[in-house]
């Protein structure tokens, strides 16, 4: 017996309507083109999970090498001091100091000098 897809066919154009929501154009109302547009958006959020990492860590670096300037210190020097004194503190958290938290980062920092002195 011949059979149509009829109700599954249905739903699965529903589901991917639905995803295509605020699109433009045709990219929101006809199949072929909502299709194609969600697999390049589906390539595009895949490949900016991954650069938004690289982004927010050249951003940490930054705010952190322009609150160990403050100081007298550059990134690097900073970092091989941190090592030094072996103080375990990620960019992440260093870079929240540097701006929410300024006189803990000058403490650091003055630990960070007192290592690199010895």
């Amino acid at each position: 017996m011949r059979t149509v897809k009829g109700a599954a066919r249905t739903r699965a154009k529903k589901r991917l309507f639905k995803k295509v929501k605020g699109f433009v154009g045709g990219r929101r109302k006809l199949l072929r083109t909502a299709k194609e547009t969600l697999v390049r958006a589906g390539v595009f959020a895949y490949r900016d999970r991954h650069n938004r990492k690289r982004e927010f860590r050249k951003l940490w670096i930054i705010r952190i090498n322009a609150a160990a300037r403050m100081h007298g210190l550059r990134y690097s020097e900073f970092i091989a001091g941190l090592i030094e004194a072996q103080i375990e503190l990620d960019r992440k958290i260093l870079a929240d100091m540097a701006v929410a938290d300024p006189e803990g980062f000058t403490k650091v920092v003055e630990i960070v000098k007192a290592a690199m002195a010895k």
